[in-house]
């Protein structure tokens, strides 16, 4: 699994609406050299604080992951990142001007044009990937995760919504591969059941929100006129976040990982474990 560190052939920019804050925002993903990670710099800052995209600065916000260093942040991080580690891309610098990633259409899409256009180059220095040789859980309530070893980076989700006659449970299993997550994973949307985001539409809290970036589940059906992309698109979108949210522990894993009803909060929880784990084997 393990090969050489890789980062993009060239910039590439993009601008786009935040689905949270309804900020105009431009992103701008420029090649760094090995061993420098992943990291954010606030553009639009007097300081252009940089925020590297790792659990230190991982912190709460409600549906999604968000950022945060010396009082500069960034959220909804997670479908860009989860799109980077698909590819296998390990050194970034993505600036942006704003303080939310681009919406997109509510999936990956957005960003696997942007590395598409143009292209990846393999560096000069091997990519160190962590094998996971026994389980680490993590649960609480009726969310779980676990991570086993295997002889591939697969990720298993099992979404449950009982109160949901349309959703009511989704399971999918998907081995984690540039090749196969533009078609199987990339383009899958954020979703919600309306009776979840109405209070936050009427607090204000989604400035962008609409059937152009998500997928919404109202009286037992989506009310997107052109319906669904996958018929468990739902829990493949769920492979989506947790994929991204995973890529905050810094270092490839190999494992099999299972989640039942985890969400952001959670994942990062779990990816904390997993840090741990990594930090106590190495030392």
């Amino acid at each position: 699994m393990a090969g050489l560190q890789k980062t993009l052939q060239r910039q590439v920019s993009k601008e786009g609406t935040g689905l949270f804050t309804g900020e105009k925002v431009k992103i701008c993903l420029k090649p760094l050299p090995p061993n420098s990670g992943m990291r954010f710099k606030r553009m639009d800052l007097a300081q252009k604080i940089i925020i590297p995209a790792s659990l230190k600065y991982a912190t709460f916000a409600p549906r999604n992951t968000k950022l945060l260093k010396d009082g500069a942040s960034v959220q909804t991080v997670e479908h860009l990142l989860s799109t980077l580690h698909a590819y296998e891309i390990d050194n970034l610098e993505i600036e942006i001007y704003g303080s939310e990633l681009p919406a997109g259409d509510g999936s990956s899409n957005f960003f696997v044009e942007m590395v598409e256009e143009v292209g990846i180059l393999e560096q000069d220095q091997k990519k160190m990937v962590f094998k996971i040789d026994e389980p680490i859980a993590w649960s609480e309530g009726e969310t779980h995760l676990v991570a086993l070893p295997s002889e591939e980076f697969r990720i298993s989700y099992t979404l449950h919504y009982p109160h949901s006659p349309y959703l009511k449970s989704q399971f999918h299993s998907y081995v984690v591969d540039p090749k196969t997550f533009k078609d199987q994973i990339a383009p899958c949307r954020t979703f919600s059941l309306y009776e979840e985001i109405e209070p936050m539409l009427k607090k204000g809290l989604l400035k962008s929100a609409g059937l152009n970036n998500g997928v919404v589940i109202k009286d037992n059906s989506v009310m997107n006129p052109e319906g669904v992309r996958f018929e468990n698109e739902m829990v493949r979108h769920k492979i989506l976040d947790l994929l991204g949210d995973l890529s905050l522990i810094g270092t490839p894993i190999q494992a099999h990982i299972i989640s039942i009803r985890s969400g952001h909060t959670s994942n990062v929880a779990f990816s904390r474990k997993i840090h741990e784990y990594i930090n106590k084997r190495k030392a």
